[in-house]
């Protein structure tokens, strides 16, 4: 999980960078393609290895819904967010998300809401509360300003509810079908969705500089392509709402990397309250001592 966190918490940055000069939903296209090419490559070379899993209707409502919603509603969301918003804001606001999942996974999945988690959870949100309250206060917005944060503070809301419902979603398929192939299937769905963007793509790329082109390549391959498949992979093999809560170290990582390669400096309460998000991850991947035990015995 390390990577996936480290590539998301990266893709806030790599968002905002080019965010002026790719539209939302030409970018969302953008790294969808790359996506989809490089997963479809490395399946092919399986394929050769081993059989691919054929999704039954049901499995196939499930990946149409995680690929329009996760790979296509949710990015563009955040694409649009990020205009508005700063890289470290647009992170807080999205990891609200994974409280939803732990709702959602207790609800439809049948998780529960072990002490653990729920107490991490809350302690994790709160340090994600610090960093969101410092770099408002950083922005000091007013007037349009301010009105343009409320429709990026909306829009990265839209993007959690989109990601709650993904990951629900997309437990179930894990047990039947490959990380690999479900990633695939879902971002070539979002791709699909998002090719009436196709001629803005062109035309933002064919205007932008190579720098530009390069960080949607980097989307598409990094927080794309590699990271949603080793979150599939870990969300495999564990819970919805366990793996959910990891996601929370994502702003603090985002913040910094935002410091280093955009000059956004995060204020001493964003610190305070990445520390705080680590504490609460902590208690949240903590495996309750009867797990514990039993592993042991």
């Amino acid at each position: 999980m390390g990577v996936t966190v480290l590539l998301w918490a990266s893709a806030f940055v790599a968002i905002r960078h080019v965010g002026d000069a790719v539209s939302p939903a030409a970018l969302t296209l953008g790294r969808c393609l790359v996506a989809s090419l490089l997963l479809g490559l490395l399946l092919a070379r399986r394929h050769r290895r081993a059989p691919v899993a054929r999704p039954s209707r049901r499995d196939g409502v499930r990946l149409l819904l995680i690929g329009v919603l996760w790979f296509g509603l949710y990015n563009v969301a955040l694409n649009a967010a990020e205009q508005r918003v700063d890289a470290g804001t647009a992170a807080m606001l999205v990891n609200i998300g994974p409280l939803l999942v732990a709702v959602l996974a207790a609800v439809v999945l049948g998780e529960g809401f072990p002490r653990h988690l729920v107490v991490g959870s809350v302690v994790a949100f709160g340090g994600v509360v610090l960093i969101g309250v410092a770099t408002a206060r950083a922005s000091g917005a007013v007037g349009a300003g301010a009105d343009a944060q409320t429709v990026g503070a909306v829009l990265c809301l839209v993007a959690a509810v989109a990601y709650a419902v993904s990951v629900v979603a997309q437990k179930p398929l894990l047990a039947r079908m490959p990380a690999l192939q479900v990633t695939w299937i879902a971002c070539t769905v979002g791709a699909v969705a998002c090719l009436p963007a196709a001629p803005n793509l062109v035309r933002e790329l064919a205007a932008a500089d190579l720098s530009t082109s390069a960080w949607v390549v980097y989307l598409g391959v990094g927080p794309s392509a590699v990271a949603f498949t080793t979150w599939a992979y870990a969300l495999a093999r564990t819970s919805a709402g366990r793996l959910g809560s990891t996601t929370y170290l994502v702003p603090a990582i985002a913040s910094l990397l935002a410091w280093g390669l955009l000059g956004e400096v995060p204020a001493a309460l964003s610190l305070v309250g990445g520390v705080v998000c680590l504490l609460g991850v902590a208690v949240a991947r903590r495996a309750p001592r009867a797990t514990r035990r039993g592993s042991a015995a």
